[in-house]
């Protein structure tokens, strides 16, 4: 959208009144940037129409913030969070994440200049479970490094060493979108022997078992239904077994690489989740 914008811009023949700059005051902006500084910006990542009235109802609900957070549409499928302190805000984006009938909200921060033409949404962030790496490299240290490999990693799970159960490790990742889902790697020590691990995804929304990209599903996909028109389809290279099933209490702790963490797991994403949006 920004590049048709700037297209459109570059075949303008603008008046003289037209290429006059208009200097916005610091007065005239002030309250409205407050409350951009306390907001969040999002879109669904989703294949199918929803009810864009039950979907804010739900959020407004399952985060218990009914009216201390005004949702405003701002652009197609792009929503802005208002909130009233920097601890809610931070409490909702650190909290997911969240599910609204399996699909997933995309959340990020405002920042200042931010047009509904230059919003880039290309990222997810998901729990990551690696399953699989031997003992001895069972490690907070290991989980970030694998999880590097994935995407931007945000937050690592550190577990204390009273802790009984190790049987895998535990890294948050913003993952890109438009690449398929990593199904496991190889990693290996320094005296150079690698092995397969596995990775699992907790609450994992929809994704094509044709492709491995989240956002649609087979069903969805034009180069699905053309290689399955033409006989080209024996197995498929992704399934269900990339879902990580349950995942660990957030009683473990965790270490964030961002902002700051927050221990809650978002008590309403289960509530959430057992909605329809598609109204």
């Amino acid at each position: 959208m920004a590049n048709e914008m700037a297209n459109s811009m570059n075949k303008l023949r603008l008046t003289s009144d037209e290429e006059e700059i208009i200097t916005i005051s610091d007065e005239g902006s002030l309250e409205v940037l407050e409350s951009c500084n306390l907001s969040l910006i999002e879109k669904f990542l989703m294949c199918k129409p929803f009810n864009k009235m039950a979907a804010k109802n739900m959020i407004q609900r399952a985060w218990d913030v009914d009216d201390a957070m005004q949702i405003l549409e701002v652009g197609p499928n792009l929503f802005q969070f208002k909130f009233r302190s920097e601890f809610e805000m931070d409490w909702i984006l650190r909290g997911g994440p969240w599910s609204f009938d399996n699909q997933l909200p995309m959340l990020q921060r405002w920042k200042k200049g931010m047009i509904v033409g230059n919003i880039k949404m290309e990222n997810l962030s998901l729990w990551v479970q690696i399953w699989g790496a031997s003992l001895d490299m069972i490690s907070s240290q290991v989980a970030k490094q694998i999880g590097g490999h994935l995407g931007e990693v945000e937050e690592v799970e550190w577990k204390k060493k009273r802790d009984d159960v190790n049987f895998f490790m535990r890294v948050r990742v913003a993952l890109p979108i438009s690449k398929p889902l990593w199904r496991g790697g190889f990693i290996a020590g320094t005296d150079g022997k690698h092995y397969w691990v596995d990775y699992k995804y907790e609450r994992l929304p929809i994704f094509c078992h044709y492709c491995g990209v989240l956002g649609h599903d087979f069903k969805n996909y034009a180069a699905h239904y053309a290689a399955k028109k033409n006989g080209g389809i024996r197995e498929y290279q992704y399934g269900e077994s990339l879902r990580a099933i349950g995942g660990r209490s957030r009683g473990s702790a965790s270490q964030s690489t961002g902002a700051k963490s927050s221990s809650v797991e978002g008590a309403g994403r289960d509530y959430m989740k057992s909605f329809d949006l598609r109204g």
